[in-house]
């Protein structure tokens, strides 16, 4: 007898495993019909993310489900990558998620889960790279399979009920791994000392490094050792030469390697040129034709844009327009003309390709006109490129601290206006667009804020702390000059609110951050919120004379009544810097006191301090 097998649609898996659940009224989207879920990228069936016609994740986030997780339901999706079921009613054992293999990510904070983990439940993930499951009622000892997880970087656990010892993880870079709020105890291994000392808060059995040391006793070992020093010193004695001669036969070997693999690997190199402009070529080294070299992968299919690829960049002249903390940045002309820039990252986090890609992916979908958007990028383990579209009038830092090299005088006080609210808007985009990053931006100053043809804010170089180096993020980005991680060694939802008010502070006052600058370069200068709020304090009126210290002149005519607001836009910076988070603005309400701000007709006598005088005088208020 002949059976026959037929295929499972993905609306027939996805509406078995929406059979397990209960209370899903949010899912009444999922109906089975002859359509498939995914066309293209787009999809009608709510929490389904779509990727190049297949299912690439459910994001099932606060939709009071309930009921039972099918996971063997979700076998057969093959492209399924990330799981998150947060901010429901699941309660019961944890699911057995193993043979999901393709898995990445997988957040079940904030259920009702309970009971012990079984210690091999995550054997066999090796493309795991974030687990999340805090806020629940697990039991037991953290399972072993988690710290052998191969690409795990980031693990929350806080906030359950986990006893026993910290296991040793054997990642080589975690970025976050929070234990806080659990029962366990012992000592913190050497994998995890260098975290945040918060991460363990609220175990009160946990000890060592980062946290006091624990009690020991100590005991004299001499009488053991001794038997066994003479002859160990003898062996050594022995093995030493043996032992260095092959560590230096490794050493020549591994030399050898690394110059045959550059020799044989396309590389970007820059190449001065006579011309009295700064430029470069950007050429492929011996070992790769231009014809033969790797390709560009584009995030977007555009109609109206002319293809190109690596080769026509490489072929090209390139203006340098900047070195930054991350690599330079060029400005080349496809063979149309059109200008692009090319941005090299050097300190990318060593993630693999496949990892990176799927973070590409998730920043493809990002289309607004305050977000500069990433056309393509090149993959290489060494370093990234990054392709976009130029913007006509450079960057904000160089707008308000060196206009003369652009042959213009400063931005007047409707254009910074207008760009404090762009600002706001896109970042209120990528938080909106961009929830699972504690900082969806991470990296906002004046140099990565770009300016368009009308001086419409374009967002740059956001995104970026899931890859990169952690060391080069600690040094380097915006996120970790926050209060909060200066003092407390965390990233909050509201870091990157921290990051505009001091953007705001900058944008009003034209003074540099210090606390932006290098290492040795503006140490013992007073940083601008100290500098704002010690004008500002001279006088309980504000005097006219403290108004107009803190202000940039340059800024140059007014209009009747706008002096009153740019003392509101300076209070609103403020309040975005405050040190306690809890006191600082959300994000929402931020973008909000901004966009109340209307702009009123110039002044007749185009005077800024007379515009600001008026001001005070007609309203009598304190910023």
């Amino acid at each position: 007898m002949v059976s026959i097998s037929y295929a499972v649609s993905d609306s027939e898996i996805l509406l078995k495993f929406k059979s397990s659940l209960t209370n899903h009224t949010a899912l009444k989207s999922w109906k089975n019909n002859s359509k498939p879920i995914c066309d293209g990228k787009r999809t009608k069936w709510i929490g389904v993310v779509c990727q190049e016609g297949s299912i690439f994740g459910l994001k099932l986030d606060n939709m009071g489900l309930s009921g039972t997780i099918d996971a063997n339901a979700l076998i057969a999706l093959s492209n399924l990558r990330t799981l998150s079921l947060m901010n429901n009613n699941f309660n019961g054992s944890f699911p057995k998620f193993n043979k999901l293999t393709g898995l990445r990510s997988i957040s079940l904070s904030y259920n009702r889960f309970s009971g012990y983990i079984p210690g091999n439940a995550f054997q066999g993930m090796v493309r795991l790279n974030k687990l999340y499951l805090s806020k629940n009622r697990f039991t037991g000892p953290i399972p072993a399979s988690v710290a052998t997880l191969p690409k795990l970087w980031d693990l929350k656990l806080d906030g359950n009920r986990f006893s026993g010892k910290i296991p040793d993880f054997k990642q080589k870079e975690l970025y976050v791994v929070d234990l806080s709020n659990n029962q366990l105890e012992g000592p913190i291994p050497s994998s995890l000392r260098n975290m945040n000392p918060d991460m363990f808060a609220g175990n009160k059995g946990v000890c060592g490094a980062p946290l006091k040391p624990c009690e020991s006793t100590l005991v004299d070992t001499n009488d053991i050792i001794a038997p066994y020093l003479k002859k160990m010193i003898s062996t050594w004695v022995t093995l030493m030469p043996i032992v260095v001669g092959v560590f230096l036969l490794l050493a020549i070997v591994a030399f050898i390697i690394i110059i045959q693999r550059k020799k044989q690997q396309p590389t970007l190199t820059v190449k001065a040129s006579s011309n009295p402009k700064t430029e470069a070529g950007l050429k492929v080294e011996d070992g790769a034709s231009a014809a033969s070299s790797p390709k560009l992968t584009f995030l977007r299919d555009e109609d109206d844009r002319d293809k190109f690829d690596l080769p026509d960049l490489l072929k090209a002249s390139a203006e340098i327009l900047g070195s930054g903390c991350f690599g330079a940045s060029y400005k080349t002309a496809l063979p149309n003309g059109t200008a692009m820039v090319v941005k090299r990252y050097k300190h990318m986090n060593r993630v693999a390709k496949e990892d990176f890609q799927e973070h590409m992916r998730r920043i493809e979908r990002l289309n607004h006109s305050n977000v500069l958007t990433i056309v393509a990028y090149h993959y290489r383990k060494e370093e990234k490129l990054i392709v976009c579209d130029f913007a006509q009038n450079c960057s904000l830092a160089v707008h308000l601290h060196a206009p003369q090299t652009l042959g213009q005088t400063g931005l007047d006080w409707p254009t910074r206006l207008k760009i404090v609210k762009g600002v706001a808007k896109g970042l209120a985009y990528l938080h909106k667009e961009l929830p699972s990053l504690i900082a969806p931006h991470g990296h906002l100053k004046s140099s990565n804020v770009l300016l368009n043809e009308n001086f419409e804010p374009l967002l740059t170089d956001y995104a970026l702390i899931p890859i990169v180096n952690p060391r080069s993020a600690h040094e380097f980005m915006v996120a970790y000059k926050s209060p909060e991680y200066v003092q407390h060694g965390i990233v909050t939802k509201k870091t990157d609110v921290w990051g505009l008010g001091i953007l705001i502070l900058e944008i009003m006052t034209r003074k540099l951050p210090s606390n932006f600058l290098p290492k040795g370069q503006g140490s013992g200068e007073e940083d601008i919120v100290t500098w704002v709020k010690s004008k500002l304090a001279n006088d309980e009126r504000e005097t006219l004379l403290t108004n107009l210290e803190v202000f940039d002149r340059e800024m140059g005519a007014i209009g009747v009544g706008d002096g009153k607001m740019m003392r509101q836009l300076l209070k609103i910076g403020l309040s975005c810097c405050e040190d306690d988070v809890e006191k600082r603005l959300d994000l929402k309400e931020a973008v909000g006191r901004i966009e109340g701000l209307k702009l009123r007709n110039i002044s007749s006598d185009g005077d800024f301090y007379s515009a600001i005088a008026s001001d005070g005088e007609e309203n009598g208020d304190a910023p």
